[in-house]
């Protein structure tokens, strides 16, 4: 190889190498941007709610079953005490009407006395009761991002959320 080819092969490599390096450089000289600026970036969200059963123990106080409904016993008890008394009192035909005036008020307050007693007769017991509550919470699913290039603002969503800048490839982003 002589020296003129040597000096040829320089001065190839010294134009290759120039060219590329203008090639990177706009018109005005300035270097052509490699990446785009990250301005503003946004969550995109989705809530999601979840439903699930949520049970708890309750006391619940009941009324007991009624074993004499129609209150005889406590209307004949009452009767014989209220007929009791009534013939206690007056005298002959006074004496019968006061018994028989005394059997019927008795009857009538055994009776509402048995009454009352079974309607404050109760009993508790334990009860699970359940309801459907739902959870709510947010994902995220992507990413709203406004970035420039050079003095060119735009937008973009994307996937994962970028960091400060993202790189540009032939004048457009690369989001791979």
């Amino acid at each position: 190889m002589d020296s003129s080819m040597i000096k040829g092969l320089v001065i190839g490599a010294v134009v290759v190498t120039a060219g590329g390096a203008i090639a990177n450089y706009t018109l005005f000289g300035e270097k052509a941007a490699e990446y785009a600026q990250v301005i503003n970036v946004e969550e995109i969200k989705e809530t999601v709610n979840t439903p699930r059963e949520e049970c708890n123990d309750v006391a619940v106080t009941r009324k007991a079953p009624v074993k004499d409904e129609h209150k005889i016993a406590g209307t004949a008890t009452g009767a014989v005490v209220g007929g009791l008394l009534g013939n206690q009192i007056g005298g002959g035909k006074g004496k019968t009407l006061a018994t028989v005036a005394g059997a019927a008020a008795g009857g009538y307050a055994g009776n509402k006395v048995q009454g009352n007693m079974q309607d404050k007769d109760t009993y508790t017991t334990t009860e699970r009761r359940c309801n459907t509550v739902t959870d709510s919470h947010q994902n995220v699913v992507g990413y709203n991002v406004t970035y420039m290039i050079g003095d060119q603002e735009g937008k973009v969503r994307m996937d994962d959320k970028p960091g400060s800048r993202i790189p540009v490839e032939n004048g457009q982003l690369v989001l791979d």
